[in-house]
């Protein structure tokens, strides 16, 4: 198998974290340019990482690959709540993703614009939604729903780009699996 993908994602770096003991080859690339882009276009139409490619089989986006490989693996499928949170943490990090991409292009947050102001509204209902479940213990084991809220903590305080003190369960996740050798090998910063 071969991930496709860059060390910086968070979508890349769950997968990454879930195929742990998995033997496998990772691809990174810079999908912004040069050889990387290209090779992004021929491994994945939707021109987004991660992108897997298992024998003749490809399969697009994260949550997509994780449905392959816990089909693959035959392990026990989600909770209808667990794809619930996977929905919020997604939908943050797509909402952070665009922030980023428009920061990056030079263009100004402005909360009195439309964007900006269902994009903050999006991200701040789904951290308090997810700090609550956090709070409740939902988060407590190392599956792949924890990864996931892992990855995405991890990548917005990689980037600066949100401030959580206003989420302490958050911050005390984030913070208790910081050791661990597998997220300092998967480290974005590295």
């Amino acid at each position: 198998m071969k991930l496709y993908g860059s060390t910086t994602s968070p979508y890349v770096r769950r997968i990454r974290l879930w195929l742990n003991d998995t033997d496998y080859e990772f691809v990174n690339m810079d999908i912004f340019g040069g050889p990387g882009r290209a090779l992004l276009k021929e491994k994945n139409p939707a021109l987004k990482v991660p992108a897997l490619e298992d024998g003749e089989q490809m399969v697009f986006d994260s949550r997509v690959i994780f449905r392959y490989l816990q089909t693959k693996s035959n392990a026990a499928p989600l909770s209808w709540e667990q794809e619930n949170w996977l929905t919020l943490i997604d939908a943050a990090n797509d909402s952070f993703v665009q922030l980023m991409m428009l920061k990056r292009s030079g263009v100004e947050q402005d909360r009195e614009l439309l964007f900006f102001r269902l994009q903050l509204e999006r991200i701040e209902t789904a951290l308090t939604t997810l700090n609550t479940h956090a709070e409740q213990g939902d988060f407590s084991q190392w599956d792949y729903p924890t990864i996931c809220l892992f990855c995405l903590i991890d990548w917005v305080s990689f980037r600066e780009l949100w401030d959580f003190a206003a989420y302490p369960a958050l911050q005390t996740l984030w913070k208790t699996y910081q050791d661990d050798s597998i997220i300092k090998a998967t480290d974005p910063r590295i």
